[in-house]
């Protein structure tokens, strides 16, 4: 059955909005003014009925895109509040109903909506989460585990603490580069300034002199030139350049090519290894804390991992356990994992903990990500302010020397 949004008046002239189900507008409007309100603006499936006429292709396809898209810290929330519901004994379509209730983004509200739905007509929560297209394979392998051991409560408790975890990485990370990248941007605005707006002016003011200017003088000089004359030709290569690179890495020979050299790269390479290994094995534990089997957790986690390379190592780990070996074996013979990482996974393996000791692993690997970004951030501020300092030096140097000696030859 459609799920449609609405905006309207009731009765005492107050503005409501939400959403209701029916077979069509015509039903909409029957329910919402059995209710005493009188629609003034109804959506269904995002789009607002006597609107999309005058909405262009692209605006739609940006709308879905963006429409679509549900940001993972409201996911987590959701789930955590799906747990409590289902812990107090609340049957599982008023959970949802109730939990749709709550949520604030509109997407999620009208998924969580759909999936209560088609619970209701009978359908499991797993395939119902399948079926909406928004939720990941991570997801709901562990819902459909939790159904069938009985333990739902427990494993959306740990999903949300998964995505509370995954989300919380992110921003460190995110928030540690954040001056870097505005220190690089200044970098080149004000370079761009001196190359297209001063030189110039001083090019005309030399060149009005007559004299014979030094090397260095001329090559920034051609260079601003180009630059001023063919930017848009430097634009126009440069997405070239980015379109054909996205292309070439969308093949998995390209992919594969590229995950090497990101593992390769010195120092970064480290942190981008330290980074894929934290999610695969906080992936996996949380798998296999949810009760799904360690294959179809280690097909799941290769994905998580992001690397085409270590992808590779764990999957042949995945054809080692089904043909009766260990875990480590195959992770050490790839030679891709740290040794703490197979010690660890040894010591789970004999223990019958190997989900509490992956999680330990990617405790500490999330901390040594945190403290290796950081010291990279601390490296590259220097060097960025050296860089931008070094360059707007030498454009200094190449136009006040000759302006300098231009002076001297007057004066003598």
């Amino acid at each position: 059955m459609p799920i449609y949004a609405y905006k309207g008046m009731n009765a005492a002239g107050k503005g409501v909005k939400g959403q209701v189900d029916a077979e069509s507008l015509k039903s909409v409007r029957s329910k919402l003014r059995k209710d005493g309100i009188f629609p003034t603006e109804i959506e269904e499936g995002g789009k607002t009925e006597g609107t999309q006429e005058n909405v262009s292709p692209l605006q739609r396809q940006f709308h879905f895109r963006f429409a679509t898209r549900v940001p993972a810290m409201d996911i987590a929330l959701a789930t955590r509040q799906l747990s409590t519901l289902v812990g107090a004994g609340i049957p599982l379509v008023q959970s949802l109903g109730a939990l749709a209730e709550q949520v604030e983004h509109k997407r999620l509200q009208t998924l969580i909506i759909q999936v209560r739905d088609r619970v209701n007509e009978g359908v499991n929560f797993a395939d119902a989460l399948v079926q909406t297209g928004a939720f990941s394979t991570l997801y709901v392998s562990m819902v459909r585990a939790g159904e069938s051991g009985g333990a739902l409560e427990q494993v959306l408790l740990r999903l949300a603490e998964y995505l509370e975890s995954q989300v919380r990485l992110q921003n460190k990370v995110g928030s540690i580069l954040i001056y870097p990248m505005v220190m690089f941007g200044f970098a080149l605005i004000v370079v761009g300034i001196l190359v297209t707006v001063v030189l110039p002016q001083i090019t005309e003011l030399l060149s009005s002199l007559g004299q014979e200017l030094p090397l260095s003088t001329r090559i920034i000089i051609s260079t601003s030139n180009f630059v001023r004359h063919w930017w848009w030709a430097i634009l126009l290569v440069l997405g070239v350049a980015i379109t054909l690179f996205r292309v070439a890495v969308q093949k998995p020979e390209g992919r594969r090519t590229l995950d090497a050299a990101k593992l390769r790269t010195p120092v970064f390479g480290k942190v981008v290894r330290i980074l894929a290994i934290s999610r695969f094995t906080r992936t996996l534990s949380t798998l296999l804390a949810g009760g799904v089997t360690i294959v179809k957790a280690l097909d799941i986690a290769k994905h998580v991992a992001n690397n085409v390379i270590l992808g590779d190592a764990i999957e042949q780990s995945r054809d080692a356990i089904i043909e009766g070996k260990s875990l480590a074996q195959p992770l050490r013979a790839s030679g891709e994992f740290p040794a703490l990482v197979i010690h660890m996974v040894e010591v789970g393996e004999r223990s019958g903990e190997l989900e509490s000791m992956l999680a330990k692993v990617a405790d500490t690997y999330d901390e040594q990500v945190e403290t290796s970004v950081t010291r990279m951030t601390a490296l590259l501020e220097p060097l960025l302010i050296l860089l931008m300092v070094g360059i707007v030096i030498v454009i200094i140097l190449a136009t006040l020397v000759p302006l300098l000696q231009i002076t001297s030859s007057i004066g003598s």
